[in-house]
């Protein structure tokens, strides 16, 4: 098993925006093991969301390499990318991003239908993860029936059903009021102490002090990377 689950080095990325390079990412490593609880941070234009896409496998470097739980992920086709991201990481949303006519437990089982999982298992795997988030009352709900707070654990369970590498959480509370917001950060803690290795990306200092790293960008660069964060 590898010492780390993400493993990025001289990560770049550039963009062509007409006849201008926008270079997103210059020469970025980064390491984080198994079961760590880290927060990326940074300015609007920092590069943090190029960093986001490419940990996420939802975009490929344009030079360097990036090694997700041992497997070299750097110039895979997107079919491979698509494979990669429904095995390896589970992804929460400022947005949610849940089908609207479906149930919390349809929505929740959506990655193991890619996953080629048979029905009675999904529904078992996705009651369970239902669960685990405090919804075990709103499984057969729809997300227009739920509150933002439930619509976002639900969002969690997804995340979690398919028991990925990582999470990888884009502004997790940014739709969210403060005491829902608590209540996410608590869940996400807890999900760390169960073993999972969580990656937020957020603007917000006092949520990215919930996490036990922080790691800084500014222009494309790791401004810095406090591995001990003192609340």
């Amino acid at each position: 098993m590898a010492a780390f689950v993400i493993d990025i080095v001289k990560i770049g990325k550039t963009y062509k925006i007409g006849e201008v390079e926008v270079h997103a990412l210059r020469e970025v490593d980064l390491q984080i093991k198994r079961g760590e609880y880290v927060a990326l941070m940074g300015p609007s234009g920092s590069g943090k969301s190029t960093l986001m896409n490419i940990l996420g496998c939802l975009d490929t470097p344009s030079r360097g390499s990036y090694t997700l739980n041992g497997i070299n992920v750097s110039h895979m086709t997107d079919n491979e990318l698509a494979e990669i991201r429904n095995k390896e990481i589970g992804f929460i949303f400022q947005t949610f991003n849940l089908l609207a006519r479906n149930t919390a437990l349809d929505n929740v089982a959506l990655p193991l239908v890619y996953a080629g999982i048979n029905k009675s298992a999904r529904i078992t795997k996705a009651e369970n993860a239902l669960k685990s988030v405090g919804l075990g009352d709103r499984m057969h709900h729809k997300p227009n029936e739920l509150s933002g707070g439930q619509r976002q654990r639900v969002a969690i369970a997804r995340a979690l059903v398919n028991n990925p590498s990582i999470i990888l959480a884009d502004e997790p509370t940014g739709n969210l009021d403060s005491k829902t917001s608590h209540e996410i950060m608590q869940l996400l803690e807890e999900i760390h102490n169960n073993g999972n290795t969580v990656v937020i990306v957020t603007h917000e200092e006092d949520i990215a002090k919930r996490a036990k790293r922080i790691v800084r960008l500014r222009d494309g660069l790791i401004e810095s990377d406090s591995k001990e964060v003192l609340s």
